[in-house]
């Protein structure tokens, strides 16, 4: 069986290229990636390296070439992921794939949250194939608030327009072993996982822990979502980035990314990672 991964040198893909090499033959591995030489230390390994755009159909196509199964990392291109997802969805298809996996996020067909409408449209694409699936609806990560951590250290502070909301967040990892189980376990056919952490921490939670990995007081300032783009635009950020921030924040504040399922745990076998340790681990790298 050949497993391909996209993205395959990006933060999650990585993950679970290292996760597939415990269990796997690295020759039956591909790793689809933008730039080869990012690619070297997989290619040492025997892993096959394959170099594709998801904007190129025909690089996609070669790329997929004897592949069985593909999980189809979501692209960073917020506003062309669904065009770039169409893509190697169509290309998986003409190379003979027969499974594809997707890293979506939590609720995409019912949930208001800012990202989702790009996941929620890739999802109809991979349902509308005809290709076999698994949607894994990956909820936050942890180390999304590793810069939270260095500003943090520097200020004493947190400052957010989360209010009381709270993040059912796990680490990289656990998401990406999750997917390295359904890629090389049966039974996930037409299966959608909600995945999230096992615990739901709300913004106090999460200065306490900052406050434990820098060494000194944290504190939370909760804010407005206008008070909050103020403070990103101050600090350098242009509007569109602040404006994206602070609706993640309101997004937050409403619960959207509160939902504990127990999904993850059960497909990784053991907890999902605690965030102090998730947080100590990225503070760390």
């Amino acid at each position: 069986m050949t497993i391909a991964v996209t993205g395959a040198t990006g933060q999650l893909g990585r993950l679970v290229l290292e996760d597939l090499l415990s269990s796997q033959e690295p020759g039956s591995l591909v790793a689809v990636v933008r730039d080869a030489a990012k690619a070297g230390d997989l290619a040492s390994r025997g892993v096959q390296v394959r170099v594709a755009d998801y904007s190129d159909p025909a690089a996609l196509e070669a790329a997929l070439a004897g592949v069985e199964k593909l999980l189809l990392v979501s692209g960073s291109e917020v506003g062309s992921r669904v065009a770039q997802h169409a893509n190697v969805v169509g290309a998986a298809k003409a190379a003979g794939v027969r499974f594809i996996a997707y890293t979506s996020v939590l609720a995409a067909d019912t949930t208001e949250l800012i990202l989702a409408p790009e996941h929620k449209a890739t999802e109809e694409l991979i349902r509308a194939s005809g290709l076999d699936f698994t949607l894994l609806r990956n909820g936050w990560y942890s180390e999304n608030y590793a810069q939270t951590v260095a500003t943090a250290r520097q200020t004493g502070a947190i400052v957010a327009a989360a209010g009381d909301g709270r993040v059912a967040s796990a680490a990289r990892a656990d998401y990406a072993a999750a997917a390295a189980a359904v890629l090389t376990s049966a039974g996930h056919e037409g299966r959608t996982y909600e995945l999230s952490g096992d615990y739901a921490w709300d913004f106090k939670e999460l200065a306490t822990a900052i406050a434990g990995i820098a060494g000194r007081e944290v504190v939370y300032q909760p804010v407005s979502a206008p008070e909050l783009i103020q403070v990103l635009t101050a600090a350098g950020l242009d509007q569109g980035t602040a404006g994206f921030l602070a609706a993640l924040d309101t997004d937050t504040k409403a619960g959207l990314l509160a939902t504990v399922t127990g999904e993850l745990s059960g497909l990784i076998g053991r907890p999902t990672t605690p965030l102090l340790e998730a947080l100590t681990s990225a503070a760390a790298s």
